[in-house]
């Protein structure tokens, strides 16, 4: 179970929580600008945009999490087990659904474009390789103007607006936002804008109550409510602070989600881009000191992966 958000302060940051009991060694990842994309369906990439994100690179090939281009377009793909349907095409304008992240990321710089280009895309059920099965994801796409939610399901490939700038898993997100529509008892909420009364939101849910509970809809609900009540920061180490908080609303802790004999789901990490600036924030559930990667740091004009592996182990600064 996962959570991706987005905030708009001085700079746009967009990151999420990855909920899992295993890692699969995913590293933060820069793509510079000249490695080559070879889509599975046709067609190659040589030159493209260079992209920051959490991926684990398996054979050379960056499996992207979630990412942000130079250009401030970002993307997250979360589980949606159940739900997600893919087609069986090998031909045509189709993209297999683990390197849709890379094939928009490095070809698209808006909300608008994106759609464009998922306009008449097939999303295929091909494997990366024998080893990684089709996961089962739908997928968060914003830049600081827009921000839309993508699922492939079995009418097909649908593209809704996302206005609360929040996505989880389960269920499809029309009912992700229709649960919400019954704790704020608004529609057309704009996510960017604190309600004119900062009270009436509170007042409309003191009834229901906040719900504290690892369900999907409820974690929606959470990010949601304290995305739209945070006060925002400025300057950047405040901002991305108080993003690390809101995620931090809907992390999980290690016994509270049983999976089986010894197994139990943590958020293993907690990202924050700024969108801007492509810098990659994170925090992993063993180290909860922000480290940071600066995608401008690297040689962006390169041919080859850069990769920094995730610091795991608790730092404690000593004061006496």
């Amino acid at each position: 179970m996962c959570t991706a958000l987005t905030y708009q302060t001085d700079h746009f940051y967009f990151g999420r929580t990855l909920d899992y009991d295993f890692s699969y060694g995913e590293t933060v990842t820069v793509t510079p600008r000249r490695f080559p994309f070879t889509w599975r369906h046709g067609g190659r990439l040589d030159e493209h945009y260079a992209i920051i994100g959490m991926a684990h690179v398996a054979d050379g090939y960056p499996l992207y999490y979630d990412a942000v281009n130079e250009k401030g377009l970002c993307m997250a793909g979360l589980n949606f087990v159940g739900n997600a349907v893919y087609e069986t095409v090998t031909d045509g304008y189709a993209v297999a659904q683990y390197e849709l992240i890379s094939w928009l990321l490095s070809q698209c710089t808006t909300v608008e474009e994106a759609k464009s280009a998922l306009s008449g895309l097939h999303v295929t059920d091909t494997p990366f390789n024998n080893r990684y099965p089709t996961a089962e994801l739908h997928w968060m796409v914003a830049d600081k103007t827009a921000c839309i939610t993508v699922e492939a399901v079995a009418d097909g490939l649908h593209v809704y607006p996302n206005p609360i700038g929040v996505l989880t898993n389960n269920p499809p997100f029309p009912r992700q936002l229709a649960h919400w529509q019954n704790f704020i008892g608004l529609t057309n909420a704009e996510p960017t804008t604190q309600p004119a009364d900062p009270t009436a939101f509170s007042r409309g849910l003191g009834a229901v109550g906040l719900p504290g509970d690892l369900s999907s809809l409820s974690r929606f609900v959470r990010a949601a409510f304290m995305r739209r009540h945070a006060l925002p920061e400025s300057g950047e180490l405040p901002s991305v602070g108080q993003f690390f908080h809101l995620l931090g609303t809907v992390e999980q802790v290690k016994g509270a989600c049983k999976l089986g004999k010894d197994r139990y789901e943590i958020t293993l990490y907690t990202s924050c881009c700024n969108a801007d600036t492509g810098v990659y924030y994170y925090t992993t559930y063993g180290n909860r000191a922000i480290t940071a990667v600066d995608m401008h740091r690297e040689e962006l004009d390169g041919t080859h992966l850069i990769s920094y592996p995730l610091l795991s182990h608790e730092h404690v600064k000593q004061q006496n």
